[in-house]
């Protein structure tokens, strides 16, 4: 596989509609070389791309570029992948809003048994949660255990009403705002789950009397990134796919 080839294979996987906001995904560096290994990881950091040389990879596949306001890192990144000779590809938004996307992944990992609504963006609506359902009730803490266990750190768990969870809202990564935790509870959510929290997301989960679940952004989000990489490897059977195995460098809150 080329980088034309694995082009061609974006677009096969998220199609037109998801893929028309060009600032939601790019090559932060492109190689001139053919791709047999792909290092899929949630983050582009100067991390990740040494785990990327040290496993000699072709081509990294991240969910985030390297966010603006971490001032210089991108430069540091790409000055890296180009010493490599290391492609670099990222997809943010499409990837959260795919039917197999992060928040998809998520609720499978935790063994729902029915995807109500896969979550989306729209103009008008904005950003909405994802709506899972367990086809037999589960105790919170069994839940919250499952969580931790996936992930492999802790989660912060908020037991804010008295019934076990059936129905659950699902937005990965910064998904904190109390708006789209009243979106959860207005659709009948018991809990919510995301991958990040401030006192108004606490609070508001509280007063709104719905469970709520944290994660850290990037592990509730790895396993879409896992995901599409299944996806590519499906459709290029001769390419090798591994994760960049990061850090849980977000629990020191």
């Amino acid at each position: 596989m080329n980088i034309k080839d694995f082009e061609k294979t974006i677009q096969q996987l998220f199609g037109e509609k998801l893929l028309e906001e060009e600032d939601e995904y790019g090559f932060t560096y492109t190689a001139d070389k053919e791709i047999h290994k792909i290092g899929y990881a949630t983050n582009l950091s100067v991390e990740t791309v040494e785990l990327a040389i040290a496993q000699g990879i072709d081509l990294m596949v991240t969910h985030h570029d390297a966010w603006d306001f971490i001032y210089g890192l991108r430069e540091a990144c790409a000055a890296k992948l180009a010493a490599h000779n290391i492609s670099h590809f990222w997809i943010h938004a499409p990837l959260d809003f795919v039917d197999f996307g992060t928040c998809t992944a998520l609720m499978k990992i935790l063994e729902v048994d029915e995807i109500n609504a896969y979550s989306t963006y729209s103009e008008a609506d904005g950003e909405l949660p994802g709506i899972a359902e367990f086809a037999a009730p589960v105790e919170f803490e069994q839940l919250a255990g499952r969580m931790r266990s996936a992930l492999s750190e802790p989660v912060r768990a908020w037991k804010n009403n008295d019934r076990p969870v059936k129905r659950i809202g699902v937005l990965t990564g910064a998904g904190h705002s109390s708006a789209l935790i009243r979106e959860a509870a207005e659709r009948g959510c018991d809990t919510y789950i995301t991958g990040e929290a401030t006192l108004y997301t606490i609070q508001y989960a509280q007063f709104a009397g719905i469970n709520l679940l944290i994660g850290s952004h990037t592990f509730t989000e790895i396993f879409g990134v896992a995901s599409l990489a299944e996806k590519i490897a499906e459709i290029h059977p001769d390419v090798e796919i591994t994760e960049l195995e990061e850090s849980h460098f977000e629990l020191n809150h």
